[in-house]
Formats: C-alpha cells, sequence, structure tokens
C-alpha cells in the first residue's frame, strides 16, 4: 500500500472548503480552494499510488472501458458526507484523478446569488432554458437548484440525463428519475430519444454537447416540455449563435424559428473570488426572451440581442458587466478581476469610470 489513503484525501476537501482534489504521479495531493492550489502535506504521489485509487473506484466493466478510452468519468459518495464527480485520465502513461464535491444539500436560489427570475424560469411549463458559461463556474449547482425548486412548487415528472449523476434528488412532490449515460442510457441522444416514451414534465440535460442531442432537446421544447440544459458560452446572446452555427448552413433558417418559439431565457455564470479571498461569488448575465427577442432570433439577427439587453431591466434582463459593476460597488470583487473577466470590458471599465470607479486599467 502507498503512502495515501484515497477516502482520507476525500475527507479533506469539504474539511478544507476546497472544490476539488487533484491526484497526479510526481506531485503532492492538491486541493483547489477559491481557484488555488493548495498541496497536501506529505511524499509525492508514485504512479501506483494513483493507479491503485482509480482501480478501487471501478468494477470491472468500468476497468474495461478506461483501458480502452484512457479516460472515465463517474461518480463516487463519501458517507453521508457528499458526493464526488471523478474523472479518470491518462497523462505521460500514469492514471490522473481529479475528484470535484458535490454536497447532498442543494442550495438554493439566494443562496447561490440567482436573481428571482430564475424561478419565473423553473415555473415555465416548457420551452428551453439553457445555463452557459466556462467550466467550473457553478452551471450544474444551479440546473440542481431549479429542479429542487420545481420539486418543492409542483407535481411533475421530471427525468434528468447525465454524464455522471451529480446531485442526486429525493422524491418530493417530484417523481423524479436519474439517468446515467453508459449506465443508465448509451448516450445523450439515445436518452432524449426513449424519453419520449416516459411520459416527463421536466427534462434536465447535462450538457448540448452535438447536433442530435440539441435537435432532440429542440423538438421536445416544442411539443410541451421544459427542458434546462447546459451550454459552453461565455455570454448569453452567444448562446444563440452557438446552437444554430452547429447545424449545416441549410438548416439553420429552421433551428432560428424553433429557438424564436421555445428559448424561455439564457444565465450566463461566472464564479469569482471574493476581494478578501474568503469564498467564490457569483455574477451573472441574464436574457429573458421577451418579444424584442424571439423577432431578432426568427430574423436571424442574434448579434443584435445584447442591445435588447442592455435595455432590457423592465423584463429582469441584466448584463454581465452590469452585474459585475454591483459586486466591484459593493466591495465584494477587485475592480481589476471584473475588468478581467468581462466579455466586454471596454464598456466595463466606462461603467466603472462613470460610477466614479478607483483603480481602472
Amino acid at each position: 500500500m502507498g503512502a495515501w489513503n484515497l477516502d482520507d484525501l476525500l475527507a479533506q476537501v469539504p474539511k478544507r472548503n476546497a472544490s476539488d482534489l487533484l491526484l497526479t504521479a510526481g506531485a503532492r495531493p492538491q486541493l483547489r480552494i477559491n481557484r488555488q492550489l493548495v498541496p497536501i502535506e506529505g511524499p509525492k504521489l508514485t504512479d501506483r499510488d494513483t493507479q491503485e485509487m482509480a482501480y478501487s473506484l471501478l468494477n470491472e466493466h468500468q476497468i474495461e472501458r478506461f483501458e480502452k478510452h484512457r479516460s472515465l468519468d463517474l461518480s463516487r459518495p463519501l458517507g453521508n458526507i457528499a458526493r464526488f464527480r471523478v474523472n479518470l485520465y491518462y497523462q505521460r502513461g500514469s492514471i490522473s484523478l481529479a475528484l470535484r464535491i458535490i454536497p447532498y444539500t442543494i442550495p438554493g436560489f439566494a443562496e447561490l446569488g440567482l436573481p428571482p427570475v430564475v424561478r419565473n424560469f423553473a415555473m415555465r411549463p416548457d420551452g428551453l432554458v439553457l445555463i452557459t458559461g466556462p467550466a467550473g463556474m457553478g452551471k450544474s449547482t444551479t440546473l440542481a437548484s431549479m429542479i429542487d425548486y420545481i420539486n418543492h412548487q409542483k407535481r411533475l415528472h421530471v427525468v434528468t440525463i447525465e454524464d455522471p449523476i451529480e446531485y442526486v434528488y429525493q422524491h418530493e412532490n417530484c417523481l423524479i428519475d436519474q439517468r446515467e449515460i453508459l449506465q443508465d442510457a448509451s448516450s445523450f441522444e439515445e436518452a432524449l430519444r426513449s424519453v419520449f416514451r416516459q411520459s416527463p414534465d421536466v427534462i434536465m440535460v447535462g450538457e448540448m454537447r452535438d447536433l442530435e442531442t440539441i435537435r432532440l432537446a429542440l423538438n421536445l421544447a416544442e411539443t410541451g416540455h421544459l427542458i434546462l440544459a447546459t451550454l459552453h458560452t461565455r455570454d448569453t446572446s452567444n448562446a444563440v449563435q452557438r446552437i444554430v452555427s452547429v447545424f449545416p448552413t441549410g438548416q439553420q433558417q429552421q433551428i432560428y424559428t424553433q429557438l424564436s418559439a421555445t428559448l424561455v431565457g439564457v444565465i450566463a455564470q461566472l464564479l469569482l473570488v471574493r476581494r478578501d479571498g474568503s469564498r467564490l461569488v457569483l455574477a451573472c448575465e441574464v436574457l429573458n426572451c421577451n418579444t424584442a427577442v424571439r423577432n431578432l432570433i426568427r430574423e436571424q439577427r442574434p448579434q443584435q440581442i445584447y442591445s435588447v439587453l442592455q435595455t432590457g431591466k423592465d423584463d429582469h434582463m441584466v448584463t454581465m458587466n452590469e452585474s459585475l459593476k454591483v459586486l466591484c460597488e459593493q466591495g465584494a470583487i477587485a475592480e481589476d478581476l471584473a475588468i478581467e473577466k468581462s466579455p466586454r470590458p471596454k464598456e466595463l471599465v466606462k461603467m466603472l469610470r462613470s460610477a466614479g470607479g478607483r483603480s481602472l486599467l
């Protein structure tokens, strides 16, 4: 046996308020705390250490898949403390592990810092709601919070399609079925094709990855289902272009038409380190699809959506720069960090100057 025990290392994550545990041969175990890597004191991991820890998580079928594809996603519980989303992968011929904590308790909208309009999105009977942002920005947690809210407010059948399952839901008012890719379904596409026959009201798609997944999600949103999904775009207006660009040119007009009819709203997220370094805070951009937005999508003018977003306060819209500006004014984040992370930094500089900002770039 090596010097390290995986359960002991996992226990360090909630104890030290970390988000991730990273294990790579040749380095000490690393915790990610408020975006920074912090090594755990002790010897460096060996190839044998990481291999033993990785294989301790796998059954025979998973070992076969891992050795074939050289990477694997799965989830693992740690007693009654938390679950972990795990990615195993090879690098330089040895195995590495990346483990992200998924608490059992699902935080509410206010705790996450989400605006009240998110409740309206969750209560819609049908349509498409997108949560966007770079990796590690809390998209899965926002989805979980929305499903938990639905679970306590309505009596519906919710089906989640995930790779892997992250948050685990209890059946409260809703019946919630959770399908894990490769364990319960062969692919997102297959799971979405079969979900028609499962009498769902709400469908959560862990990630809209490819053309067929997106096409099926749009079709489901058109046929009376509420679809909650994630997408990797930096801001809300680019989400429309990202979806349309996946399709061949000859199909894009139809996709614009479908999106104009089905898109309910888009939330773009950034998690930023507080000025005092104590925790992460959420900045978010919210696009609420009103008549003006729907018209722009239908007329294939998504590049003009941002101008509607800027003037959409009465419809509960907010730009990322407005959210960042508020956090700066509250003293929650540093101005230079806000400018660095802004999708439109020049605009943010002008906004901060007009508000009497201090150390602007």
